[in-house]
């Protein structure tokens, strides 16, 4: 099992008792299908969802182990109303489109559960009354309104070896001057340029990067095996091809994992941090490499640069050479309409290269 799988898995064992009794057998439903994370994800939407109905007197139950099935049953279409509102207009933390969007399908999952598919026993559903049946989720990013987005905001052509080869020499020459900075550099500058040019040159997610193991790394094929989103198989891994560039960038940082980072052979990581103050190297976070590729991109002049951009790089460079099926597999999307971002991010590349070959 991946390492976010687990720990999501230990969050979700924690928070469901806190669940009416019908989340929970809801959530048990969907155990078979869904990743822990996507569970997970459902957990807060409904904890959100059950404290404002108390919030605002449409429950009476204490906590949210009672709010009771008569109380969703007998909720008004205004009271959807309002808390679509509370999302998208409350002082803080007011909630984006997508986030939105998914709230409200997590609700109407369960309320579909509830009405369509789990009964009494008297084999009658357990809500008689599905008011989110009413609740229209629309829509909320197509694919061409993601690529629109993202233009300009990728790297681009040569940009892709540039942004390695700074990460590995050119950031130490902008921070010379900043003893602490420079230090950091020295350290993990193999090791930077090594994540940042594996996920250029596979297009991995950034989980999947987290979760690598030493085992999963098969450089002289240029193979990885990887625990891929939304596969529920977790003694299954994807084999997922790298270019011929990542495969140096590994090597060099393989020859030093051990040494430079004081890794304990215990240590399975891929990728190895050392704390200030600790003795022994231990697995990157997610939030670590995140903050080290927007460290990066800063310096590099790209200050909208993420580390999931990067798959985008990568993606939209790996597409104008393979159809949308192979790109598809490559990035481990669940359908060609999500890979359709890239046909359109292509869009102005394609036409200028038709230029090209019709002046030459």
């Amino acid at each position: 099992m991946s390492v976010q799988k687990n720990d999501d898995r230990k969050k979700l064992d924690l928070k469901l008792p806190l669940m009416p009794w019908f989340v929970q057998q809801f959530i048990d439903y969907k155990r078979p299908d869904l990743s822990p994370s996507t569970l997970l994800e459902y957990i807060r939407d409904y904890e959100s969802f059950f404290g404002w109905l108390r919030a605002e007197g449409l429950s009476q139950a204490n906590s949210n182990t009672e709010i009771t099935l008569l109380e969703l049953e007998t909720l008004y279409m205004d009271s959807i109303v309002g808390y679509r509102l509370h999302l998208t207009t409350r002082a803080e933390g007011t909630n984006t489109r997508v986030t939105v969007s998914r709230k409200l399908s997590a609700l109407r999952s369960l309320f579909h559960y509830l009405s369509q598919i789990a009964e009494d026993e008297n084999f009658y559903p357990l809500l008689k009354r599905n008011i989110m049946a009413k609740v229209e989720v629309k829509r909320t990013h197509k694919p061409k309104d993601t690529a629109a987005k993202l233009k300009g905001k990728i790297l681009e052509d040569e940009e892709l070896l540039e942004f390695v080869g700074y990460i590995f020499e050119g950031y130490g020459r902008d921070v010379e001057g900043n003893k602490q900075a420079y230090y950091s550099f020295q350290l993990n500058r193999e090791r930077d340029a090594c994540i940042a040019s594996l996920i250029l040159n596979s297009g991995l997610r950034v989980s999947e990067v987290v979760n690598l193991n030493v085992d999963d790394l098969d450089v002289n094929n240029k193979l990885i095996y990887v625990t891929r989103k939304g596969n529920n198989d977790e003694t299954f891994k994807t084999p997922v091809y790298f270019r011929e560039q990542a495969k140096e960038d590994l090597a060099l940082y393989l020859s030093l994992r051990q040494s430079r980072y004081k890794t304990p052979k215990r240590e399975k990581a891929l990728f190895i941090a050392l704390p200030n103050g600790r003795q022994e190297g231990k697995r990157m976070t997610k939030r670590a490499i995140q903050e080290m590729i927007i460290k990066y991109a800063k310096r590099f002049g790209k200050p909208y640069l993420t580390v999931h951009k990067l798959r985008h790089s990568f993606a939209t460079d790996y597409y104008l050479q393979n159809d949308i099926y192979k790109t598809k597999e490559q990035l481990g999307h669940a359908s060609t309409e999500t890979t359709e971002i890239y046909a359109h991010l292509t869009d102005k590349t394609m036409s200028e290269a038709i230029e090209r070959r019709l002046d030459s």
